[in-house]
């Protein structure tokens, strides 16, 4: 089914390193491999989304995208610094639309650099967030075609996050939130929400513990929440039901980008899916992605297959 999925947030420039051990202070190791590629919450999401969409109609072999069944932006601040021109080319390869906030922007976008532990999967990540980069709702681009399937918000441009959020609420556009922490203004969007999905490490203002935080969820007014644990089970309340949806145990190779994967796997099914089985589903691309290293060898080797 042609969907349009529309991706609001961060957008960076990944460094990723693979590696046996964390360099101790004034250390210098060596990796064992590396990959660059465009990241932040809501463009990896906008990445799955389009791969999950385009996979069956495209070519083996062939990541252009572009022209699929599933037409995927991501709006968030980019520029012309050289350094996105990395980024552009990822995104395209990908078959991921660039909706440019500020695209006279000379800075270089936010760069992270991220070590992974080969023996455990886990990641350690140094980064600046989108706090210098935040965009006017007078910066959403003129030409920008917002009647859309589903919307991602991060959380990462809270002002233009609220804007979407309101149009697609009046359009009945269902709205997903990528809640991996909490970030002030979320209180803001929160009533637009119909699908919260957050970490374990989502704790809004005086919440202490999950109960806290589905209870402050439903007092905003979302219908459907789910709080994922990595490898345990995804926690839920839907409708008034709650319970928990199994996740796929695995041996990790590289958990980065794992929450990033799953929500916009999640986009993908919700539109296809009843609540809890569009969480399955989502749960196991999200962990399929965690036996590759980097964000985007899992769907390379989807391909190859």
């Amino acid at each position: 089914m042609a969907s349009t999925g529309l991706f609001v947030g961060m957008v960076t420039l990944d460094l990723v390193y693979l590696s046996t051990k964390l360099p101790s202070s004034n250390e210098k190791i060596t990796a064992s491999d590396y990959t660059v590629a465009a990241g932040g919450p809501a463009t990896n999401a906008a990445v799955t989304f389009s791969y999950l969409g385009n996979i069956e109609v495209r070519p083996k072999g062939d990541l252009l995208a572009l022209g699929g069944a599933h037409l995927s932006k991501i709006l968030g601040v980019v520029g012309i610094n050289p350094i996105t021109k990395l980024i552009r080319s990822d995104l395209t390869s990908h078959g991921v639309i660039i909706a440019d906030l500020d695209p006279a922007n000379p800075q270089p976008p936010p760069v992270s650099s991220i070590i992974v532990t080969e023996s455990t999967g886990d990641r350690a990540v140094i980064s600046i967030n989108a706090t210098k980069i935040q965009a006017s709702t007078t910066q959403i681009p003129q030409d920008l075609d917002l009647m859309v399937d589903v919307v991602l918000i991060d959380g990462h441009q809270m002002v233009v996050s609220n804007a979407i959020a309101k149009f697609a609420k009046t359009h009945h556009i269902p709205v997903v939130i990528d809640g991996g922490s909490w970030k002030p203004g979320f209180e803001t969007i929160l009533p637009y929400v119909d699908y919260a999905i957050c970490s374990a490490n989502f704790y809004p203002p005086g919440c202490c513990g999950q109960q806290e935080v589905m209870a402050y969820l439903l007092d905003a007014g979302i219908p459907h929440i789910a709080i994922t644990q990595g490898e345990k089970p995804i926690q839920y309340r839907s409708l008034g039901v709650s319970g928990e949806v199994p996740v796929p145990q695995i041996q990790a190779v590289d958990t980065l980008g794992a929450g990033d994967v799953f929500h916009g796997a999640f986009c993908h099914y919700i539109l296809q899916k009843e609540f809890t089985d569009a969480l399955g589903a989502a749960a196991k691309v999200a962990t399929n992605s965690c036996q590759f290293f980097g964000t985007r060898r899992w769907m390379e080797k989807d391909i190859e297959n």
